[in-house]
């Protein structure tokens, strides 16, 4: 069975925003990603395979070649396996525990890491707002290799969320408090700001504490990466609650 013009036509339009949220569906690659997503509560629409022999159980698949794999891949290298998955309902919003909030975040990159990070170290919600880029677009999903499907991601009006919370609220950045030497509460708000810019100031005047990762090596480095900071500060507060 090859790849029909109209499944080549919905794919290729999977790779903007609007039409996944209109369609409901994002891409998926390679066989870690995709078995996560299958062994998972997310529900497959359809499965692209050059070779199929360890995915016979599923109905709904698709044997094609390797030119119609490169055809529809996102990756230089694709890797054997493409499928479209339904993109599931936000669930709602705890207000308990440790929760990561990310303000404009740009990078798909940064993105997918953050959810691989929120997975490690068992932050099971992430909030973000409206402006951080879309969590099924195919490189957040590529990147965040299969963590995806265990961490709550809520997209929101990020100061209408802050307004309305009762928790202490931490804000990233580079003046703040020296983070090893500060009082980390085991139910609290992280904010993380966007990579260039930082916090914005109508978000930052929400927060109640500021917190800073010291340097300690020379005075050249301008600043850490949103996700190497994310994974520092992570660490941290589920060291010291």
């Amino acid at each position: 069975m090859s790849l029909s013009k109209n499944q080549l036509k919905l794919i290729t339009s999977l790779q903007q925003k609007k039409y996944r949220i209109k369609s409901k569906l994002f891409i998926a690659e390679g066989t870690k990603v995709v078995d996560e997503l299958l062994n998972s509560n997310f529900e497959l629409e359809q499965l692209f395979c050059v070779d199929d022999s360890s995915y016979k159980s599923i109905e709904n698949r698709c044997l094609i070649s390797d030119a119609e794999l490169k055809k529809i891949s996102t990756l230089k290298t694709p890797n054997n396996i493409f499928a479209l998955f339904k993109i599931p309902s936000e669930k709602s919003i705890k207000n308990e525990g440790l929760i990561l909030a990310l303000d404009g975040i740009n990078d798909p990159g940064n993105l997918g890491t953050i959810i691989r990070l929120c997975d490690w170290f068992g932050v099971d919600q992430l909030i973000c707002s409206t402006n951080t880029v879309d969590c099924y677009n195919s490189k957040v999903v590529q990147a965040s290799m299969g963590s995806l499907t265990r961490v709550s991601i809520v997209y929101t009006n990020l100061v209408d969320y802050l307004q309305n919370s009762n928790l202490p609220k931490y804000a990233s950045l580079m003046d703040g408090e020296n983070v090893y030497k500060s009082n980390l509460l085991k139910n609290a708000i992280l904010v993380m700001g966007n990579e260039a810019n930082g916090i914005s100031t109508s978000i930052l005047n929400l927060l109640s504490k500021t917190i800073s990762i010291p340097r300690f090596g020379e005075e050249q480095t301008e600043s850490l990466n949103v996700a190497a900071a994310t994974a520092i500060l992570l660490s941290e507060f589920k060291r010291s609650t």
